[in-house]
């Protein structure tokens, strides 16, 4: 029976988010019992960045696993001045720890079906010809790298002719009130709908999430739609203007730009559902990011 026990790893929090970027320093502890006088190897306490990305393709004898791994970071430090052969004594102990994450463009904390970019605390505690007592903790990590976004609205424009049958056509301008946006926001689209056409129409809006997973030459890709509203119907020779309030998931990952393997994008999609013709569109691009993060004044 090891005479470790309450082995833990315990670390400060650097904000009310409990968020860790680039540079900051992870203060910390690592703390356990002993029941009897023990030798102890040493003990090491590392922090550490990486993403990966796995997914299968083909079907039956054609299948085949696809992945791809990056690290980004390993730090480490060995606690105490333990030497081979150092005893220690029963009871209580406790060991203080600094670990600076290294300065460079590394990508936010994430988790998907087909990849995740994690960043850990690990502490070992090694013994002679035993296997090492360890306890891993996951930190959640905010890139300082967003792209930078002016604070001003978007806006775009289509316009269709209609074809076969049908005469005339269809003009649409829309707008949206920013580019740079966080959990929780509230987005205002509006648009601007010109049918002079012979056919009804519905308008239509999305906020759409789509998610990349690469491996080496192979891609898999996912798309998610986090928000819809369907506007009324615009009749024939008619003009309308259609707002519509975009909600942000509270749960919305950040945007994924600088990851090799794993990128995230948002977009508001604004259409036109038009029976038996291809429906005009309007698409913004959106960054979701941190509150007071990531734009450009």
């Amino acid at each position: 029976m090891s005479p470790i026990k309450n082995f833990q790893l315990t670390h400060e929090a650097l904000n009310k988010a409990g968020t860790f970027s680039e540079g900051d320093t992870i203060i910390g502890e690592v703390s356990f019992y002993l029941t009897k006088v023990t030798d102890v190897k040493n003990i090491l306490v590392k922090a550490k960045g990486e993403a990966h990305t796995h997914w299968t393709e083909g079907s039956g004898e054609d299948e085949e696993s696809v992945s791809a791994h990056k690290r980004y970071f390993k730090v480490k430090e060995y606690l105490g001045e333990l030497v081979k052969g150092n005893k220690l004594q029963q009871g209580f102990h406790n060991f203080e720890f600094r670990l600076t994450i290294p300065h460079g463009d590394m990508p936010s904390s994430f988790k998907g079906n087909n990849g995740y970019i994690v960043y850990k605390l690990e502490a070992k505690l090694s013994r002679s010809w035993r296997i090492p007592t360890t306890v891993q903790k996951e930190i959640n990590f905010v890139s300082k790298s967003l792209p930078c976004t002016v604070q001003c609205p978007q806006s775009g424009s289509v316009k269709k002719e209609m074809g076969g049958l049908s005469k005339g056509e269809v003009q649409m301008s829309a707008t949206v009130d920013r580019k740079y946006c966080s959990p929780g926001d509230t987005l205002s689209v509006v648009a601007k709908i010109c049918n002079n056409s012979s056919k009804q129409m519905i308008p239509k809006f999305k906020l759409l999430q789509k998610t990349v997973y690469r491996a080496g030459v192979s891609s898999n890709h996912c798309e998610k739609t986090l928000f819809k509203m369907i506007g009324d119907t615009i009749n024939t020779n008619s003009e309308e203007t259609v707002s519509c309030k975009v909600m942000i998931p509270l749960d919305a990952m950040s945007t994924l730009h600088n990851c090799e393997l794993i990128s995230v994008e948002y977009q508001i999609k604004v259409y036109l559902d038009i029976r038996f013709a291809i429906d005009p569109e309007v698409v913004f691009p959106l960054v979701v990011g941190p509150h007071s993060s990531g734009a450009c004044e």
